[in-house]
Formats: structure tokens, C-alpha cells, sequence
């Protein structure tokens, strides 16, 4: 089973090419995502997140850099900047907790401005 650091390497290869069933594919079926007040649910909630994640927010090709990455076992957490057409993200985080080889848990938090 792949550890957490490997389940959110293959999520950040996926999310930059606009994969979005590669990225379904690391998501439980079970799985929860929150970013500023909205909560989805499974993967039907999981498509709509990354739907507008991709389709609005930072669609593929987006500027996005890495600050930091800390790994255990089973949770990632991460800081970031990014640009992408619309949006400029001065800073953002997201926490993954993964369970079965996949992530059960994330949480987004970002400061950005629309261009």
C-alpha cells in the first residue's frame, strides 16, 4: 500500500496535467474536502471540487510552487503559492489525511486575489 507522501506525489502530478480521474483515483469513496465554507462529500463532492479547482481556480498549466511539504504516515501537509489566468494565490495550504492508500481528509485554506 502506498504510504501518504507517495498517495500526494502522484495527487500533485495529476492535479498540474488537469488529470481529473487520475485525480479521483487517489480519493476514497468516503471522502471529505473543505475549502473556505463549503464541504463536499465522496466522489461525486469530489468532482465538483476538482471541477472547479481545475476549471476555474488553477486549471492546468497554473504557476504553482511548493513551499513546503511535512509527511508521517498518514497525513501531508503543505504551503504553496500559485497563479494561474484569473487568480493570484499568495499563499495556501492543504492538509491530507490518508486512510486505505487513499485520501479520506483534506482541508484547503488560501489567501488569493482575482485579477
Amino acid at each position: 500500500m502506498r504510504n501518504a507522501e507517495a498517495i500526494f506525489d502522484h495527487h500533485l502530478e495529476v492535479f498540474g496535467a488537469g488529470d481529473l480521474d487520475g485525480i479521483l483515483s487517489d480519493y476514497a469513496d468516503d471522502a471529505v474536502m473543505i475549502y473556505g465554507d463549503r464541504t463536499w462529500y465522496g466522489l461525486d463532492g469530489a468532482r465538483a471540487f476538482f471541477t472547479m479547482w481545475l476549471g476555474d481556480l488553477l486549471p492546468a498549466g497554473s504557476a504553482f510552487d511548493l513551499i513546503d511539504k511535512v509527511a508521517t504516515d498518514d497525513m501531508v501537509f503543505i504551503s504553496w503559492h500559485a497563479e494561474s489566468p484569473r487568480y493570484r494565490f499568495d499563499f495556501g495550504t492543504d492538509t491530507f489525511v490518508m486512510r486505505d492508500g487513499r485520501i479520506w481528509r483534506q482541508t484547503v485554506a488560501t489567501s488569493h486575489v482575482r485579477k
